[in-house]
């Protein structure tokens, strides 16, 4: 008769008993050492199922040096772009038989570093997805979070990867289509203040601004969610744009719902555009012009690349930098003629 451990759980020592062998050897099969004999192997799986047995996960961890589960820090899980990369990593890291922890900074750079250095403590590697942190303390944490891969941010740390969208270039398109349809007047509704990708769109709008001297283009404060696209509408009317960049398509679909509050067409009186291609973008009245970014691609390939770091090989993972796609929908339309500033 086996007698359970005084916690009432069968434990190894169980197994061995009924096994006929070593603790070493049970711990050496349940963590699939196949230097086992294949008979001995046979009869301690055996016993183990008879005894309906269930490894440690903490115990196991510890004995191989593996969890297999990975982190990934985001600063807004609200945001469907982070949704999606989630969503494809999880997927990705799934068929390997790894499972994901999710941190969410909530925009609060001064968080990233302390759940990073967390999240690490409890994974076999870690994706930081577009950290807001400064250059310098992401050149000062990434040695220590290895294996790690970033999304949106570049590191001169050795051995870090890095899945970067060409925001610049993806901003230059969406003016240029404004452009095209007779637009002179721009504004671009920014991001957040530390987000790299929205200095990329700065980079891009300078680059464009450069190329186009006869177009005027206005710098607008905002952010990355509905209520600020909501928000902006007296900026957006009081400066006269009749061509709207948005940092994202929430921020675009939440100006839209103001622009339709104050009794004004979209794109009649003004054209508006997003970024990202979320799946909403295609189902908003109108729908919404936008560069379209390969978002759950970005998670599959950060998987990609965080398992060939965790397995000590070279990764056969395509390119590391995205080029947006300009999906041209009902929310933009040619200028309107002569128009002046509007005040709601």
């Amino acid at each position: 008769m086996v007698r359970k451990s005084a916690s009432g759980r069968i434990g190894i020592a169980d197994v061995a008993v009924k096994a006929g062998v070593s603790h070493a050897t049970v711990s050496r099969v349940m963590n699939g050492n196949f230097t086992v004999d294949p008979e001995i192997a046979a009869r301690v799986r055996a016993a183990a199922v008879e005894l309906k047995y269930q490894p440690n996960p903490v115990g196991r961890s510890l004995a191989l040096g593996k969890t297999d589960t990975i982190g990934i820090v985001v600063p807004d899980l609200a945001n469907p772009t982070f949704q999606a990369i989630l969503r494809g990593l999880s997927r990705a890291a799934a068929q390997d038989g790894y499972r994901v922890l999710i941190a969410d900074s909530f925009e609060v750079s001064s968080e990233e570093t302390i759940l990073a250095g967390e999240a690490r403590r409890r994974c076999d590697g870690l994706v930081l997805c577009a950290p807001r942190m400064s250059d310098a303390e992401l050149e000062e944490i990434a040695p220590s979070l290895r294996p790690l891969v970033l999304i949106n941010r570049t590191t001169a740390a050795a051995g870090v990867p890095s899945l970067v969208v060409d925001y610049g270039q993806g901003v230059q398109d969406i003016a240029e289509h404004l452009v095209e349809l007779g637009h002179t007047r721009l504004a671009f509704l920014a991001g957040p203040p530390r987000s790299a990708s929205n200095n990329l769109r700065l980079q891009g709008l300078e680059a464009f601004k450069a190329a186009h001297p006869q177009v005027e283009v206005t710098m607008l404060e905002g952010g990355s969610d509905f209520d600020t696209g909501h928000g902006a509408v007296d900026a957006v009317l009081e400066s006269g744009a009749t061509g709207i960049l948005a940092f994202n398509d929430l921020v675009a679909m939440g100006l839209m719902s103001g622009l339709h509050e104050r009794g004004l067409d979209v794109p009649g009186d003004i054209s508006v555009t997003g970024f990202d291609d979320i799946p909403f973008a295609r189902y908003t009245t109108p729908t919404l012009t936008t560069a379209a970014v390969p978002i759950t691609e970005l998670g599959e390939q950060a998987w990609h690349q965080l398992r060939a770091l965790i397995r000590n090989e070279e990764s056969d993972a395509p390119g590391s930098r995205y080029q947006p796609k300009l999906e041209v929908r009902a929310s933009t339309g040619p200028a309107k003629a002569a128009r002046t500033a509007v005040h709601g």
